[in-house]
């Protein structure tokens, strides 16, 4: 997995970034419930009162307060006040905001530091309660914030309680705080707020417009807060799919580079259909996986976490609430990931399955038709696509079921702290826009948890095609470079030696060739014949190095193939495969894939000499008539016929023919050799061939018989000294054709 991770450094700082911007995101939205919180609260339940110093208060409700208040908190609290009176110069200017004050005194704020307000507010809190209950007896002594006799008609009770002896007073003093200590400081304002507001509307305040600007302020807040955190989450969303494209991007140009650089040895480990799978399929499970690990995995623990820290902050007496809920997630998500996780494991395999069914089929359509067997390959397919359709409906299905959970969840646990929360609020120990908020944070916690779920299924198929593609990245290649390799002399003698070459397929118990010594000289032709599975294509094969000898020596130009680059060694070969193969394109495309900058005079040669000038120049569009995929628009003649004109165009210094003439005609067979002989008079050609008159002329023929050279020498030589060779000429030629 390791591997993988070096093609990720690229977008570290985009991935930097996108986690800032989820910490954004997680913060605005952690906010707004908090925010809805003192709506609720504040802006609703107390008018738009957040604390309990008014910006103004009469003298007569100052005296009442300050009854309840020490001696040095009096004087504290008259030093942020300034006493107004309808005589004062300064009182007009406040007129118009309290029109009492042009009939009574009016105590107004000072501009105060917010910690000397904070300090204040709350030693103010709990005098406004005791005047409120003394106003209101029946509040005041439900409330047991103070109880003595039922005082002559006409009596202040305010004057009676400052007239009380001073222990008296301290302990009604006591027993308030023992009160106050038993509410929350939020319960306190909130209860303040009602005689505050009563006292706004006694100066003629329109307590109504400071509701609505508390309203608007923190509706705004909010707006404000949603606009950054939806901005945050669409950059995230762009930055995922940014750093999920090019992740991919990178992994499959990697992947397809290393597979481009695979030797035959390395293609035999991989199925195609494997490594085609392994390249798109694999790879999108990646790149969706990556897309979510930046916009879930990292966002969902910062949500979950912050909205834990802020619920308790909300009612911390309710943890066993997030705790309950926490377990019951856990066990839901672990029970699903030991479930879902083999499924995960066989989907790849079962995907490669149908990928290597499906290609077996359509490519081999011709042979299914003509052996009538379309019944038996669709039953062969249904099996597969049957077993895979099993597969992804049972973790579909398991997907399906988890939603319902978690909504049968978020429910139970939205009724279960309305239930809690309910009998707080009827206590007084909790506010009820705390109650919403905190239903909130749980919903959040919930949701938290429902993405991690969602990564727990999808994280056990990603890593699974993440180990497939590590696979085809991490083995160090068969066949590699030396560390300094060397280069051929100028000019290049094409010349080819074989010493003592032997050579051994993995796995396998014996050589599939043995000590094989020859020379093929530069400007002749050395031709190899043999019985099927006689060695022939894999001798071929060790020259430029798709295997590497695992015995002898094979020298080119005087330099020993494994000590010159594989790229120096290829670009001196012009190689054709037993099985032509042509790309998609046309003619002319296939014909410069070696050589790019190839002019028109050496195409027309190259399609001269492979004889297939005479069916280009009957195609509608000649050279630009287009191939199909795999060359199916043309037959295997025509096509083993451009691929030996894509050869001849690479005009190397050495030419490998395996088995390259076999659906040629005789006629065309012939042809083709003669003109070969002209065009390759001063390079070095080896010709494998089943065809005794294909190689009757040649220079040299080398004789394979079970991986070994049994016969060495001329068309007429080996017919008298070689009884390997003797067989095969006998059995294709008459006797005067072996003359």
């Amino acid at each position: 997995m390791k591997i993988l991770l070096k093609y990720f450094k690229p977008f570290i700082l985009l991935l930097i970034l996108a986690i800032f911007l989820l910490f954004v995101q997680a913060y605005t939205n952690l906010a707004l419930p908090d925010y809805m919180s003192d709506i609720v609260n504040v802006g609703i339940q107390q008018g738009g009162i957040n604390n309990t110093l008014p910006m103004a208060v009469s003298k007569t409700t100052m005296d009442k307060l300050l009854i309840f208040t020490d001696k040095n908190i009096s004087k504290e609290i008259l030093d942020s006040y300034t006493l107004l009176t309808p005589d004062s110069p300064a009182s007009a200017q406040y007129t118009e905001s309290y029109p009492a004050l042009s009939k009574i005194p009016v105590y107004v704020l000072k501009d105060v530091a917010p910690e000397v307000k904070a300090k204040l507010s709350t030693l103010l809190g709990r005098a406004w309660l005791m005047v409120g209950g003394i106003e209101n007896p029946n509040q005041g002594q439900s409330k047991g914030l103070i109880q003595f006799p039922k005082l002559p008609a006409g009596t202040d009770p305010f004057a009676f309680i400052k007239e009380l002896p001073v222990e008296t007073k301290k302990q009604i003093f006591s027993r308030m705080e023992d009160i106050f200590k038993s509410m929350d400081a939020k319960m306190i304002i909130q209860a303040a707020s009602i005689r505050i507001k009563k006292e706004y509307s006694l100066l003629g305040v329109n307590t109504s417009s400071i509701q609505t600007r508390y309203m608007f302020h923190i509706g705004f807040i909010m707006l404000f807060y949603t606009l950054i955190g939806a901005i945050a989450a669409i950059t995230t969303g762009f930055l995922a799919a940014r750093i999920a494209a090019g992740f991919a991007r990178d992994l499959r140009t990697a992947t397809f580079e290393r597979i481009e650089n695979f030797s035959a040895q390395e293609f035999n480990t991989f199925s195609t259909a494997s490594l085609i799978t392994r390249s798109t399929n694999d790879i999108m499970q990646i790149q969706m996986i990556t897309v979510m690990l930046v916009s879930m995995v990292f966002y969902a623990p910062i949500i979950g976490i912050g909205g834990i820290i802020r619920a308790m902050a909300k009612s911390s007496s309710m943890w066993w609430i997030i705790a309950l809920v926490v377990v019951i997630l856990l066990t839901v998500i672990l029970t699903v990931f030991k479930i879902a996780v083999p499924k995960f494991k066989l989907l790849q395999q079962l995907m490669d399955k149908l990928n290597l069914v499906s290609r077996e089929s359509l490519s081999g359509m011709l042979v299914i038709r003509a052996f009538n067997m379309q019944n038996y390959e669709e039953k062969r397919f249904d099996e597969v696509n049957e077993d895979l359709t099993k597969t992804m409906l049972f973790v579909n299905h398991v997907m399906v079921v988890m939603m319902p959970i978690m909504i049968l969840i978020m429910n139970a646990l939205s009724i279960l702290i309305i239930w809690v929360g309910a009998k707080q609020v009827a206590a007084s120990t909790m506010q009820v826009g705390d109650m919403m908020a905190f239903m909130q944070y749980a919903m959040q916690i919930v949701f938290a948890f429902l993405m991690l779920s969602m990564m727990f299924i999808m994280v056990p198929r990603a890593a699974v095609s993440a180990g497939r593609v590590a696979e085809v990245l991490k083995p160090p290649f068969k066949i590699v470079d030396p560390p300094s390799p060397k280069t051929f002399d100028s000019p290049f003698n094409g010349t080819i030696v074989f010493n003592n070459v032997s050579f051994r397929y993995p796995g396998a118990k014996e050589d599939a060739l043995h000590k094989v010594s020859f020379t093929a000289a530069r400007g002749e032709t050395t031709a190899i014949i043999g019985t099927t599975g006689s060695g022939k294509s894999t001798l071929v094969n060790l020259i430029p190095r798709f295997y590497d000898v695992t015995g002898g020596t094979i020298t080119v130009g005087d330099r020993d193939v494994r000590e010159v680059s594989q790229h120096d060694l290829r670009e001196r070969i012009a190689y054709i495969p037993q099985k032509s193969v042509l790309f998609s394109g046309t003619i002319e495309d296939n014909l410069k894939y070696p050589k790019e900058d190839a002019d028109t005079k050496v195409l027309a040669s190259a399609l001269t000499t492979s004889q297939s000038r005479e069916f280009v120049d009957t195609l509608e569009d000649g050279i630009l008539t287009n191939i199909s995929q795999g060359g199916t628009n043309v037959s295997g003649g025509q096509k083993q016929r451009i691929s030996i004109a894509r050869a001849l165009v690479k005009q190397a210094p050495v030419y490998i023919f395996d088995d390259s003439f076999s659906a040629l005609d005789f006629k065309t067979d012939a042809a083709l050799r003669r003109a070969l002989q002209k065009e390759t008079s001063k390079r070095t050609l080896l010709i494998v061939a089943q065809r005794v008159s294909t190689i009757k002329n040649a220079h040299q023929i080398i004789v394979l018989d079970e991986g070994k050279l049994v016969g060495k020498g001329t068309h007429s030589q080996l017919i008298a000294e070689c009884p390997t060779y003797r067989e095969i000429a006998t059995t294709q030629l008459s006797m005067e054709e072996l003359a």
